[in-house]
């Protein structure tokens, strides 16, 4: 785990949750705070923040390995840094910085403070993952249930980690200079839309930022079934799927993709206007 350097400190058998209250008077708790996840493992910590979060994406959760030891979990472009949040019995210290109250700790956060891991990685910290987070609603029906290996038992089966709102596949995309079609393959990860040549190829042709997308919807302008556009400032792109089955499912998880940048937006915007009102 990559931590930053910490004073040493006796810990606390107090509660920890009535400690972040410590603010002059102030009733303010842990739990009211929007990026803190409680009992949020490593492991599910990274998975969210790698499947939906940004660069400089973070959230703070118990540690697992004792009690008054918090983690900050902060994505660093494709991977995930750990740092130890300690409560030494008087005050909160987070690196070289000391906090005796939560109001201190979250307006030092609200300033998009620059840490260095121990490893040499700088990060800033500027999106704070949100607790709440609503997952796309799209199933589909079973057509085909059959074992494919027969003799495994339970013991065989080894769990992965879980990637939120993912999607791919062949789509017909339209060009932009020359108005042909042609098949090729796309991947849906993150806030980032690829398309490649073909599913064996291991650079894409372009990757498509869904933060500069206003718009995914259903199109009946072309001569063709099935297609549905997204809207960006420089360029439409028109896409057609097989089936309108496929088309939907692809329009759902584009528009929850959307949906949920949007949100994380106005998430920033907010809390920058309240904080902003709140230590003036």
């Amino acid at each position: 785990m990559g931590r930053a350097e910490l004073p040493e400190g006796k810990m606390s058998t107090q509660d920890p949750l009535d400690l972040w209250s410590r603010s002059d008077g102030d009733a303010e708790l842990l739990q009211d705070l929007g990026w803190y996840h409680g009992n949020l493992s490593r492991h599910a910590a990274e998975a969210l923040l790698l499947s939906n979060g940004w660069d400089g994406s973070y959230l703070l959760r118990d540690s697992n390995e004792q009690t008054g030891l918090y983690s900050l979990s902060v994505r660093a472009k494709d991977s995930v840094k750990h740092f130890h949040v300690e409560y030494t019995g008087y005050s909160f210290k987070f690196g070289f910085n000391e906090y005796s109250s939560l109001k201190d700790f979250v307006k030092h956060f609200a300033n998009q403070p620059l840490i260095g891991s121990e490893t040499g990685t700088l990060m800033v910290l500027k999106h704070p993952y949100p607790r709440v987070v609503e997952e796309p609603s799209i199933y589909e029906s079973v057509r085909v249930h059959t074992a494919m290996q027969t003799g495994r038992t339970e013991s065989d089966l080894v769990p992965t980690a879980p990637s939120l709102g993912t999607k791919e596949g062949y789509l017909t995309k339209q060009g932009g200079l020359v108005k042909t079609w042609k098949t090729r393959w796309f991947t849906l990860h993150r806030n980032e839309l690829k398309y490649f040549k073909d599913q064996m190829s291991p650079e894409p042709i372009r990757i498509l930022d869904l933060r500069e997308c206003s718009a995914v919807q259903f199109d009946y302008s072309q001569e063709r079934v099935n297609c549905f556009c997204l809207v960006f400032p420089f360029r439409t792109f028109y896409l057609c799927a097989k089936t309108g089955v496929e088309a939907d499912e692809w329009i759902k998880i584009l528009r929850w993709k959307l949906s949920q940048i949007r949100k994380q937006l106005n998430r920033e915007e907010s809390t920058i206007r309240s904080q902003s009102f709140i230590f003036k």
